[in-house]
């Protein structure tokens, strides 16, 4: 991990002018934005001065802020997102036994005819590294 390195406030200010940083109200303005986060993006995280990683993270976060309030994604019912991660992890159901005490209790809530208690999304999200609020 790298030190921090400090924002040089003036440089930051141009980058930011010159991109025209703020709330995203136009598709324009997005296509713009997306534009900017990609050319940052294409220089490298390792080339980038302290003031553009600084500029990309806030554009980032507008962007996603655009996103979700224009283009939502649908709720993933908890079972859903329980399979995907297993999916993506490597994981198997034998892996997931202890959190679930039963295999006919882990095989319902695969299929979604069991709900996943607040305990054990407590539990999958500590062994997932993840938030509990997918799994409730």
């Amino acid at each position: 991990m790298s030190a921090t390195r400090t924002v040089d406030r003036k440089k930051y200010v141009r980058l930011a002018n010159r991109i025209v940083v703020k709330a995203i109200e136009s598709e324009d303005e997005y296509d713009r934005m997306v534009a900017a986060v990609e050319q940052l993006m294409d220089k490298g995280g390792d080339r980038l001065s302290p003031e553009e990683s600084a500029l990309l993270e806030t554009m980032a976060i507008l962007i996603q802020a655009h996103d979700d309030r224009h283009h939502p994604l649908p709720p993933v019912p908890p079972y859903e997102m329980l399979r995907y991660l297993m999916e993506t992890s490597g994981r198997t159901a034998r892996d997931l036994l202890p959190i679930f005490a039963t295999r006919g209790r882990l095989s319902e809530v695969l299929h979604g005819k069991r709900s996943i208690s607040k305990e054990q999304a407590k539990k999958l999200a500590a062994f997932f590294k993840v938030t509990a609020d997918l799994f409730i």
